[in-house]
């Protein structure tokens, strides 16, 4: 569930937004309901704190100008005029605005004296912080403090209880404190609180509704492109958003039909083209032939007969023949190009010995290895590796491979590895030669590129080589890759599966040769 959540909020733009809005909704909130909370709770307990200071005040001072009128210690008088204040001052008990007195006295009783502390309702003195009796003691004016008023029935309220120091004539100093309760303020502060947890609750789900209705107004359009745009790429390209608007979101969908049908008509026009090009590749591919065989002909009897000739005529007559040979080579490879750009190209497989097919290559390109001065090492693993292909591509493939990294490898050695795995074949090409730029790793398989055409003109290649292979390694489900470094040489790897039709599991030969490291450091 988590995950699908996960999932959701990852691919969905309208959760995103309603998402973000409503978390950021919750902070505000919570941020501003809290300011708000703490200011009503911080007026409505000043209020009461006012209030209750001045009622303490106005009672201890009725009590200390009654206190003042007995003349003469009089044990019973000062009985009756505290039992008067404790039920005077205090009211019904255990009430939400109840009210509570306690008359404590401040010193112990001496020898003799009287006790006269008193509590209204039968609250015990315990209910007086002891911290605000330290404080009451040592000031002459009104102290206050948070109290928890407990009755006998185990009753317990928040209170406030203010108190202040009051002299009883030939008694001595006693403290006199007001608890005033504190529920009917708690239970203001609850209500508040709770009105403020629905009310952002409530505001939060509006919040959340205008925005997925706003989302859903901008967001359902883009669904609709994308959705467009997806059949655009299985060819259906007649697909069009509608317009019923005039708003923004109107003028992107008729900018977006204006795209979709210029792209239409490029994508025909070049359709056309390309179908064009590839006829008049065919056609005069296979036009030529006529005129080539008899040509070929020709130049065979005349390079048959060089000895005849003059030593300019002969170097002519030699020079027609291997241009043609050239041409022939051309236009076999126009011819195969054409087969990929129609997508006619078959595989004929069969099952053979790739190891076997990699020696044959290397004996046929011996005579060329020798002549440039080049020395072709294969590293292999000594045993039959079949898989099931079509020889004959993959023989084109390793013959342009091998040719190419003898052409430039600058009369330095080539190694050719071969490495299997249970479902997939590697063959590495590495050459030591001019090599060639980084950039150009992913341009050498472009139809007549070269990184340098004044050489590459020289050893007379048709620039369709390695873009011929890089198809027909593709054609069998594999890959061919280069890698290549300015004097470092070139390396090529081609990777291939096993069997017909299948996918390889990984490159099981690093593309950057080991020893390109070793160089560097």
């Amino acid at each position: 569930m988590t995950s699908l959540r996960g999932t959701r909020l990852r691919d969905s733009l309208a959760v995103k937004v309603i998402f973000s809005t409503v978390l950021l909704s919750v902070v505000l909130f919570s941020l501003v309901g809290s300011a708000l909370y703490s200011k009503f709770s911080d007026g409505i307990l000043n209020v009461k704190l006012d209030s209750s200071i001045a009622e303490t005040r106005s009672a201890i001072f009725n009590a200390q100008y009654r206190f003042s009128f007995v003349g003469k210690p009089n044990r019973a008088v000062i009985e009756s005029i505290v039992k008067d204040l404790v039920a005077n001052s205090a009211t019904i008990s255990a009430t939400v605005n109840g009210r509570e007195v306690a008359l404590l006295r401040s010193a112990p009783l001496g020898k003799g004296k009287f006790d006269f502390q008193s509590t209204s309702n039968l609250v015990p003195p315990s209910v007086i912080p002891e911290e605000l009796r330290s404080r009451v003691r040592k000031s002459l004016g009104t102290e206050w403090a948070p109290a928890t008023i407990t009755y006998v029935n185990g009753n317990r309220i928040p209170g406030l209880a203010v108190g202040q120091t009051i002299t009883i004539p030939t008694v001595g100093r006693y403290e006199m404190y007001l608890v005033f309760s504190l529920v009917s303020q708690n239970a203001t502060l609850d209500l508040l609180r709770t009105y403020l947890i629905v009310t952002g609750f409530f505001l939060l789900f509006l919040i959340g509704l205008v925005t997925w209705l706003v989302v859903r107004q901008v967001v359902k359009p883009v669904q609709e492109a994308a959705r467009i745009a997806e059949r655009f790429t299985t060819g259906d390209f007649n697909q069009r958003m509608r317009v019923e608007s005039q708003d923004e979101i109107a003028s992107l969908g008729t900018s977006f039909n204006e795209m979709a049908t210029s792209l239409q008509n490029q994508i025909q026009r070049l359709e056309n083209l390309s179908l064009v090009q590839q006829r008049f590749v065919s056609d005069v591919s296979h036009e030529l032939r006529t005129p080539l065989t008899t040509l070929r002909m020709a130049s065979d009897v005349v390079h048959s007969a060089r000895n005849n000739f003059d030593p300019s005529v002969a170097r002519s007559a030699e020079l027609l023949a291997a241009q043609l040979d050239r041409f022939e080579r051309l236009l076999e490879d126009l011819l195969e190009v054409s087969r990929f750009d129609a997508e006619v190209a078959v595989l004929e497989s069969a099952t053979f010995d790739i190891s076997e097919l990699i020696q044959r290559c290397i004996a046929d390109l011996s005579l060329v290895a020798k002549e440039r001065g080049v020395e072709i090492e294969f590293n292999s693993t000594g045993n039959l590796v079949l898989i099931e292909a079509d020889s004959r591509r993959v023989e084109r493939i390793l013959r342009n491979l091998i040719n190419n990294a003898i052409e430039y490898a600058d009369s330095k050695p080539v190694q050719v590895k071969l490495v299997e795995s249970q479902e997939t074949i590697a063959v590495g090409v590495r050459d030591h030669g001019v090599g060639l730029e980084a950039e150009s790793s992913f341009r050498v398989f472009d139809r007549f590129w070269r990184a340098d055409p004044s050489r590459a003109r020289v050893r007379g290649g048709t620039g369709l080589g390695l873009s011929i292979a890089l198809a027909d390694a593709r054609l069998h489900n594999g890959e061919l890759e280069a890698w290549g470094r300015p004097g470092q040489g070139a390396h090529f790897v081609l990777t291939l599966p096993k069997r017909s039709g299948q996918d390889i599991e990984g490159r099981l030969i690093r593309l950057q040769p080991l020893d390109y490291y070793s160089t560097e450091v």
